[in-house]
């Protein structure tokens, strides 16, 4: 059994991942290219649910409903633990039309998941319709949710080394022996990948079935004297996540721009325009930031956790697209139980390396 364990990515997946096994009593050490969560776990949203669960496979939604049952507690255990309020929110997600009402009546009835038909106008004065309300789906503030996660870890003892990206594994009788780095070798047990988007490239040759890819994600944020709503809202792939102290995300996009962090006039207007359909008097509302990430795109949205199945000390946890805040709790307590041999709490074949 390992003792210690080298991550490979500090962002809401390594560091959730970190958090799991210093509470199981293992020796953990973070390695991150740049800064602790500054990549897609600090540009995305933090909405605790798939966009429309119902239009994703099972293999998301099991992942995505049993972290969305670990959240409060969790957040209330890790706010307690460092001081720093993550702001989880159970916001609530309204999904304005067109949708498909059927089939999401017909999807939370089988997940036993709560949905109500409402009249937009109790919600959102001036537009008239339904739309459907989760009220379940919360929110978290992933920068606060990013800096409470770090200083968790460094509390049960876990080093987090930023700066030291890794350039090559050392491999001897199909196990890793070492990293090398851009400030040195390090060595461990068992080393965890968390790379996000960069996961598949820096595996090279061994990523063997392994298809994370980077799809680029631009995001605006407004600011209001109070939030403008109380619940997240969605219309196709917009979606509106109201801050309690004004600020307001909209997004995003979903580009193939590879490595490309760069925001464009073309998404910004393009997102401005379905915003002003919808909000017209929002034109008169400055907008604040513009800012892009790299999602770690893979097949169906469907991360891979488990074991390499070449190379026995080395695990994966990547590959969670538009979702690692939102799975990252069950995906760390799925990689602690493969590692420990324990029985999962859902089916996991999907996620496994073949």
């Amino acid at each position: 059994m390992p003792e210690h364990f080298l991550i490979i990515g500090a962002g809401a997946v390594g560091l959730t991942s970190a958090q799991a096994l210093l509470q199981a009593g293992y020796r953990v050490t973070l390695v991150e290219r740049g800064t602790s969560g500054q990549e897609a776990s600090w540009a995305g949203g933090g909405i605790m649910s798939p966009l429309c669960s119902w239009d994703y496979p099972e293999a998301v939604t099991r992942l995505t409903e049993r972290s969305m049952g670990l959240f409060p507690d969790a957040m209330d255990e890790l706010h307690a633990a460092t001081g720093i309020d993550p702001e989880y929110e159970p916001s609530g997600m309204l999904v304005l039309p067109p949708f498909e009402d059927q089939r999401a009546a017909t999807w939370c009835s089988a997940h036993q998941v709560e949905m109500q038909r409402v009249a937009l106008s109790a919600h959102l004065p001036g537009l008239s319709g339904e739309g459907l309300l989760l009220p379940r789906v919360g929110q978290v503030r992933n920068p606060r949710l990013l800096q409470a996660l770090r200083r968790h870890v460094e509390l049960l003892g876990g080093t987090i080394l930023e700066n030291h990206e890794v350039h090559k594994f050392n491999i001897e009788n199909n196990r890793i022996t070492r990293l090398q780095t851009s400030r040195g070798n390090l060595s461990a047990d068992a080393v965890i990948l968390a790379a996000g988007a960069w996961s598949r490239t820096l595996l090279g040759e061994h990523a063997m079935t392994l298809d994370v890819r980077p799809i680029r994600g631009q995001i605006l944020l407004f600011k209001f004297d109070a939030p403008p709503f109380q619940n997240i809202l969605l219309q196709g792939s917009l979606y509106f996540i109201p801050r309690r102290d004004g600020h307001v995300l909209v997004g995003s996009t979903l580009e193939d721009a590879g490595f490309d962090k760069s925001t464009t006039d073309e998404a910004k207007s393009s997102l401005l325009s379905r915003i002003y359909a919808l909000f017209p008097h929002w034109r008169e509302q400055p907008l604040v930031k513009h800012w892009a990430g790299l999602r770690p795109g893979s097949p169906d949205n469907i991360p891979t956790i488990g074991r390499h199945p070449v190379l026995s000390n080395l695990y994966a946890n990547c590959g969670h697209f538009r979702y690692g805040v939102t799975m990252s709790l069950a995906c760390a307590e799925l990689l602690v139980n493969e590692i420990e041999a324990r029985p999962q709490p859902l089916s996991c074949e999907e996620y496994r390396w073949l």
